[in-house]
């Protein structure tokens, strides 16, 4: 499956949670509401996944988990906050770079429109 045809899979799931859910849950609530949705759509969902931080000949073990890896290609970060502040946008594409993945998506439930809490980010490989 094409990574753009995974994308809108996964903002037509965020849709379907948001939308019998809305705003103003943890962001645990949202990420486990979304793998669920995305699991019935056929997709593969790993979620927390741990990402080793590999710094010269340093492999650190902890350095951080992703919320979701849909389809081994899309990294989506989860958030549940007033407002998307530039670091979580920083925080995805770094993630994006270490991960040596492509697209990751800045989801962000605790809006009143979905769709104006959905970021795309795209990591130039």
């Amino acid at each position: 499956m094409q990574i753009n045809q995974i994308s809108q899979k996964i903002i037509h799931c965020s849709y379907l949670v948001h939308k019998r859910l809305g705003p103003g849950l943890l962001e645990s609530i949202y990420q486990e509401c979304l793998c669920y949705e995305l699991r019935k759509a056929h997709l593969s969902v790993l979620k927390q996944v741990p990402m080793p931080v590999i710094y010269d000949d340093l492999k650190l073990e902890s350095g951080f988990r992703l919320d979701l890896l849909v389809e081994d290609q899309v990294i989506v970060e989860i958030k549940s906050v007033e407002n998307l502040h530039e670091v979580y946008f920083a925080q995805t594409l770094t993630y994006l770079k270490l991960a040596n993945r492509h697209l990751g998506l800045l989801i962000n439930f605790n809006v009143p429109l979905i769709k104006n809490g959905i970021r795309r980010i795209v990591h130039n490989l």
